[in-house]
């Protein structure tokens, strides 16, 4: 499938039967430019950053027949003109189940071709061992809002909810487990744990939290929610330096974890316990 094919071909919110042999061609693109453009967001990008996801539920045949489970590590970099959409990356992964490859560079090469091509830059991948100590989960470092007195609010989420308190420049960590927003497809729900870090003029915590809670009804997909957010935050509170991530739950052997940041080296942050 070319990228730019029309929504008619997305497999998302239809009945799809397990596809037995390796079928690249399932893999859906949605460009970024539309949301973007929606945002005012334009080249430049005031980001930068990836899409980090975890595949749990990778699984190919060797050379003799013989199974093998990986768990693998996608890093798709936010400049990239297209983002792949998950359900069709699970029916992509399960099309491998069946398939056999000479060795594990061969199999690695293979994934991270398709998925190159589809979102239209190059694409890193770790495999890992389904028992390998660095898939344990983490914690965060920061302080969670999510017993702060607010409630949800009415409405779609708005910058103008988003305040400043008088105040020097501090350098603070903030994050809840309390993300929750709709897939615009689905209207399904999406959980997710938010985190931010920045250095700038104090926000205010509360206005952060009931910021967040605003997405409960919001209707987008994961790395729009983020974009949408680091937009807001950027305009509405001017930190001198912003690093945003979401760690969202894990749905068809999948969790996704978009991550953005004014800071060119920075990294994102690994898994967290709840996924």
């Amino acid at each position: 499938m070319a990228a730019g094919d029309g929504e008619r071909d997305m497999l998302l919110g239809r009945n799809t039967p397990a596809v037995e042999h390796y079928t690249p061609g399932l893999l859906y693109p949605i460009p970024r430019a539309d949301a973007r453009l929606a945002l005012g967001l334009t080249d430049p990008l005031p980001f930068c950053g990836v899409d980090l996801w975890h595949a749990y539920e990778m699984s190919w045949l060797d050379a003799e027949g013989r199974p093998v489970a990986r768990v693998g590590r996608f890093m798709i970099p936010a400049s990239s003109p297209y983002m792949v959409e998950s359900k069709s990356f699970k029916l992509y992964l399960n099309s491998l189940n069946n398939t056999r490859f000479p060795g594990e560079e061969e199999a690695k090469r293979t994934i991270c071709s398709d998925i190159s091509r589809v979102t239209g830059a190059d694409v890193d991948l770790d495999l890992v061992q389904p028992d390998d100590p660095a898939l344990a989960g983490g914690t965060l470092a920061g302080i969670c809002l999510d017993d702060r007195p607010v409630g949800v609010p009415v409405g779609e989420p708005d910058g103008q909810m988003l305040s400043v308190l008088p105040g020097d420049v501090v350098e603070q960590q903030y994050y809840s487990h309390l993300l929750r927003s709709l897939c615009p497809v689905t209207s399904q729900p999406d959980w997710a744990t938010i985190w931010l870090q920045y250095r700038g003029h104090p926000i205010d915590p509360d206005s952060l939290l009931t910021y967040w809670l605003a997405y409960r009804q919001h209707r987008e997909f994961h790395e729009q929610c983020v974009e949408r957010m680091f937009r807001d935050l950027l305009q509405h509170c001017s930190p001198e330096s912003l690093l945003i991530q979401a760690f969202y739950t894990r749905r068809g052997g999948l969790d996704i974890n978009p991550f953005r940041s004014t800071e060119p080296g920075a990294r994102p942050l690994p898994r967290l316990n709840r996924q």
